[in-house]
């Protein structure tokens, strides 16, 4: 069913300013942070079984639960990112902390092949027996996905060995056959990580056992029922009171509504997506097209965030899309570009890649700070300052998953079919592809997201006939194309220009993207955004903070017919683009005006200036919206 494969990370050169820098900074400054807070934690060591085993560094919460129990995924998750920074520029530093956690991993392992630092460390007796709270699926999950990056980006196998027989084990555990448990994770992940691992090294049991995961679950009866009598619970006093919260309430191909934790919802899509192309399974893609519309058209923020609600880190009902209260998990957004790509290789539409490109430019880049070191967890969408940026958290998922997908950018670029080359994402880029045989180079050039003329140089090592695909945004109105300085006729097919053309050296081809600062208005049913207006440019959804005004943005109103303007602001981002208008300011009509009254407050004009959402709180905490009243 696949009809196109991305193009690896290692394989694609990152030559754009905004992205090099990015990758720039995660590798000189977040990837050597982190492993200092991994350190500084105690997670590092914990690799090394401790004795006598030391107290819980994270105290357990109302419902029995350290986040401490899945500290593995986040050492594996460490290994990845560091791993495709490692792909962009080697750094010996880096390649000696990952063979050391090696060693480490590797003096753990239980002699079956089982490794889970917490269960080998503290309670050896209770291995495989909370499937649905405990994470252990999760973490060999994650750790398996840093191996197998790391042998992408260095060659280097250790690590993917001891993995591999990590994931032999899980294999005799798990399954149908007699003797096994029917069991799957509560938090999804691994399934991703085995189609990985399929894709890495071959072998067919490791697709086995990721279909096993998906097509066992929310089958009757309940595997997380009988588990809970096991251990002599009540299935009943299960603390989030509803399967849905971990999208085992029914089986994936009858599901049809997103609901539950946000994170593990866009994990389990990702990995149905990938095994529907893998065995064209149309059941599954038509799963996986169904959930993708209730989720885009019902429960997405403008922003490309998923979930409002804390209490859940997840959904709640249709519509309903609190801006203060906001959730939107870094994690979220990272795993739907993991989703929307699978979706984009697997039928080449370019709604994907727009839902793609939204969350990665906005909230996924929100989740890391321009100096590399701090993160949002959450990312609300309205604040009154109290909300800030923190250098580490005892759930510190969200900070390697940013890094992670960040650093892997380059895989997200180009695709590869039957004589057939994707662009799906611009801002600089260049890699080498065999089309029809024949080795072919191609370069992209432009400063996107803040400017939209790219510019795309095709060198084969001969003359070949192939497709080029060229993704036009939908946002992109008026846009414009040219081959060899010739204007050709733009036609666009589900979202891509389509150029078939027998190519030769130097070939080049010019899209023309305008970037014009438009207005986005929500469903009215949202009724958080109901009389408020968003502001986006291209990709790039913005904001509005009191760090650039001389009054509160809770004050402001941008009526429908201002201008809107942009000009060059220099100020967090080289090329950055602003966005300026002729706003309105709500006033209190005298200074002794009472707390209500009967005298409307008094409209005075001001300058409005918006920067990329993306950006906001780099200044330190304060007052910001994205949402403005009309």
């Amino acid at each position: 069913m696949r009809s196109y494969q991305p193009v690896n990370f290692s394989e694609v050169e990152i030559t754009g300013a905004f992205w090099r820098e990015r990758l720039d900074c995660i590798l000189t400054q977040t990837i050597p942070s982190q492993f200092r807070m991994l350190g500084q934690h105690g997670i590092l060591n914990s690799l090394k079984l401790p004795r006598p085993v030391p107290p819980l560094t994270i105290p357990e919460n109302r419902h029995g639960f350290s986040t401490q129990i899945f500290w593995d995924s986040d050492i594996g998750k460490w290994i990845e990112a560091a791993s495709y920074a490692l792909s962009f520029r080697r750094d010996a530093e880096t390649e000696a902390r990952i063979e050391a956690i090696t060693d480490d991993l590797e003096a753990a392992q239980d002699a079956d092949g089982y490794l889970n630092c917490w269960y080998l460390g503290r309670e050896p007796e209770n291995r495989w027996t909370n499937l649905r709270d405990n994470h252990e699926l999760y973490c060999a999950g994650h750790m398996l996905e840093g191996a197998v990056a790391y042998f992408h980006a260095t060659g280097r196998d250790r690590l993917l060995r001891i993995m591999e027989r990590y994931v032999a084990h899980i294999a005799t555990v798990f399954g149908p056959g007699e003797g096994q448990r029917r069991g799957y994770p509560g938090h999804q992940e691994i399934e991703i990580a085995l189609i990985r691992l399929y894709h890495a090294r071959g072998g067919t049991e490791h697709l086995d056992l990721a279909r096993y995961f998906i097509d066992e679950r929310g089958r009757q009866p309940h595997y997380f029922d009988a588990e809970a009598r096991a251990r002599g619970e009540a299935p009943s006093d299960f603390w989030a009171g509803t399967y849905e919260y971990n999208q085992s309430h029914l089986p994936v191909r009858d599901q049809t509504k997103v609901v539950g934790h946000a994170v593990r919802a866009m994990y389990m899509y990702a990995a149905m997506a990938d095994l529907a192309a893998e065995d064209g399974d149309a059941a599954l893609l038509s799963a996986c097209e169904t959930l993708w519309e209730d989720i885009t058209t019902k429960r997405m923020y403008v922003t490309g965030g998923f979930g409002p609600s804390a209490s859940n880190e997840g959904f709640t009902t249709d519509f309903d899309l609190p801006n203060d209260t906001a959730y939107a998990e870094t994690c979220a957004s990272v795993a739907m570009v993991f989703w929307a790509a699978r979706m984009l290789n697997i039928d080449l539409d370019g709604r994907y890649g727009d839902i793609l490109e939204q969350a990665l430019f906005n909230n996924v880049l929100a989740g890391l700070s321009l100096d590399g070191e701090r993160y949002f967890y959450d990312n609300k969408l309205e604040s009154d300052g109290s909300h800030e940026r923190w250098e580490w958290h005892p759930c510190p998922c969200c900070t390697m998953n940013v890094s992670r997908l960040l650093a892997s950018i380059g895989g997200y670029v180009f695709s590869t079919g039957d004589r057939e080359l994707a662009v799906h994402l611009y801002g600089g880029t260049r890699a080498n592809v065999t089309l029809g045989g024949v080795p072919v180079g191609v370069d992209e050039v432009s400063g996107y997201p803040f400017d939209g003329a790219v510019r795309i140089t095709i060198s084969p090592e001969t003359p070949v006939d192939f497709t080029l695909y060229l993704r036009v945004p939908g946002w992109a109105k008026g846009a414009a194309l040219r081959i060899n300085g010739v204007s050709v006729p733009l036609e666009v097919e589900k979202g891509y220009a389509r150029l078939g053309r027998t190519w030769i050296a130097g070939d080049v081809v010019e899209l023309t993207l305008p970037m014009h600062p438009e207005r986005v208005y929500a469903d009215p049913r949202v009724r958080q955004a109901l009389g408020r207006v968003a502001l986006r440019r291209g990709p790039v959804v913005y904001c509005i903070e009191d760090h650039d005004h001389d009054v509160s943005v809770a004050q402001m109103r941008l009526p429908r017919d201002a201008d809107l303007q942009t000009e060059p602001h220099d100020a967090l981002v080289p090329g950055m683009t602003a966005i300026t208008a002729e706003a309105a300011v709500s006033r209190p009509p005298h200074s002794g005006m009472p707390l209500y009254s009967v005298e409307p407050p008094v409209t005075t004009p001001a300058l409005m200036t918006a920067i990329p959402y993306y950006l906001w709180a780099n200044r330190g905490p304060n007052r910001m919206s994205v949402w403005i009243r009309e």
